[in-house]
């Protein structure tokens, strides 16, 4: 999309004005050189440097680090400046609500991640969490389309995060009139098929899901979608660019929550879109499909007001950096522990994409692959580092194992470097009640673990204390 695709018309027009774009041209075009280069870099070379080089450190005082700009806005050299900047017809980030250089940089980083591999091309979004980045990726496909129009639906996965669930049943489905159909069983492509119609507004799934560890077929269901015009939107918070590249297999939107495996050390929340270019929406502009994301940036998350606190996506940018590491080595260690759970008499049953046997195994082990392979350089499959576990004897099983952990902590969290555990009948998903746990096949005595940076010994060890108990 040009520079100008999303400039307001200007009441006085000033010869200043013109001058300045042709500035932002300059600076855009020296901006889109830096993603090309980066596009010929490795998986781990992106996530440590971005589109942040040499250049741009010393337009910042030398800083080897992307600098963390903590104003609320930005200073203009004089009105024209500023009027072109707020046109959209140059570079700038002008308050930070809108945007910022530190949101910037870690936008940047994480749409060259999600397209590493293909030829496509992307920009990203980062909001103040996983729910906001979700609402802000949904909500522009619902605008109302006057009176006349049949209610719209939305297409999703049942096997999805209680935050997401209670946004479409509550808000979308309660408080606005939206058709939710729920698709149980997301392995059932007929299941998918058979729910959409003239008035589906999009698609949504989420891989590998939380809690259930749910797969689906990505490249089928956009397919689908696609053929009616659709959206297809994934949720690949739990799997990371590291392991899962979904716009590369035909999704046209990814969300992340930031908050999790991206931001390992669990000192931020955030949340993040990343839009393929030119994305499959019939009844959208020829702007918003060009560059959903950037309109969306520049326009309706503009108005909503949650964008991401500069420190937040600091911290968020320095975990990024060693990403594809960390998910390699965690990775390993909750395969471990599942096969451990799995053969526990304790254990009714065991949710975790790498167990052989397992629903979405074969579609995870097609799908799933370690950025550049393996220390060797050799292709390996990594199915992430969150499993759950069903305990034989119920909810009141489930609590006493809970409540027996001495390492493993307490908590509704996921994805972070200390490993963690909750119920989510009685968490994450407790607020949907007993219809939506059994819509969503959540069972009362399931545990759900996410697995950090621990020694896979230790953790062991931990659970078969209370385990053989």
């Amino acid at each position: 999309m040009s520079i100008d695709a999303l400039a307001a018309p200007t009441l006085d027009p000033s010869p200043g004005v013109d001058r300045w774009a042709a500035v932002g041209e300059d600076l855009a075009a020296a901006e889109e050189a830096r993603r090309a280069r980066m596009r010929r870099m490795r998986f781990d070379t992106i996530a440590v440097h971005g589109v942040y080089d040499m250049a741009a450190a010393l337009d910042n005082q030398g800083s080897i680090l992307e600098p963390t700009y903590l104003s609320p806005a930005q200073h203009f050299v004089d009105s024209d400046q500023l009027e072109t900047a707020l046109a959209y017809r140059m570079p700038a980030w002008g308050y930070t609500r809108i945007a910022n250089p530190t949101l910037h940089y870690l936008e940047e980083t994480l749409a060259l991640l999600e397209t590493y591999g293909t030829r496509l091309t992307a920009s990203a979004h980062v909001a103040a969490s996983g729910m906001a980045a979700i609402h802000i990726a949904t909500s522009p496909f619902l605008a109302d389309r006057g009176s006349s129009a049949p209610r719209p639906n939305i297409v999703v996965s049942a096997k999805c995060y209680g935050g997401t669930f209670m946004l479409f049943s509550e808000r979308y489905g309660r408080e606005r009139g939206i058709d939710i159909r729920w698709v149980t069983d997301p392995m059932d492509l007929a299941a998918w098929d058979c729910v959409i119609d003239e008035s589906t507004r999009f698609v949504y799934g989420e891989l590998p899901s939380n809690p259930a560890l749910a797969m689906f077929d990505t490249a089928a269901v956009a397919e689908i979608a696609h053929a009616r015009g659709l959206p297809l939107i994934v949720d690949s918070t739990v799997a990371t660019p590291a392991l899962l590249r979904p716009l590369g297999l035909g999704a046209d939107i990814v969300v992340h929550s930031l908050s999790k495996a991206i931001g390992g050390s669990g000192l931020a929340i955030g949340g993040a879109l990343i839009a393929r270019h030119d994305l499959v929406w019939v009844a959208g502009t020829d702007e918003q499909r060009a560059d959903f994301a950037r309109w969306v940036k520049l326009l309706p998350a503009r108005d909503h007001g949650g964008g991401l606190a500069p420190l937040s996506a600091m911290a968020i940018l320095s975990d990024l950096r060693d990403l594809r590491l960390r998910m390699d080595a965690w990775s390993a260690t909750t395969l471990a522990v599942a096969r451990f759970l799995d053969g526990h008499p304790a254990v009714e049953s065991v949710a975790y994409p790498g167990l052989p046997g397992q629903p979405g195994y074969d579609l995870a082990t097609r799908d799933m692959w370690l950025a550049d392979g393996d220390a060797t350089g050799r292709p390996a499959n990594r199915y992430g580092s969150l499993l759950a576990f069903t305990v034989r004897g119920g909810a009141l099983a489930a609590r006493r194992i809970f409540d027996r952990f001495e390492l493993i902590w307490r908590a509704t969290d996921l994805g972070r470097v200390k490993s963690v555990a909750t119920i989510p009948a009685i968490s994450t998903h407790q607020q949907q009640g007993e219809e939506g746990r059994a819509l969503a096949a959540v069972p009362s005595g399931q545990i759900r673990l996410s697995v950090g940076g621990e020694h896979a010994d230790d953790l062991i060890a931990d659970l078969a204390r209370v385990l053989d108990d």
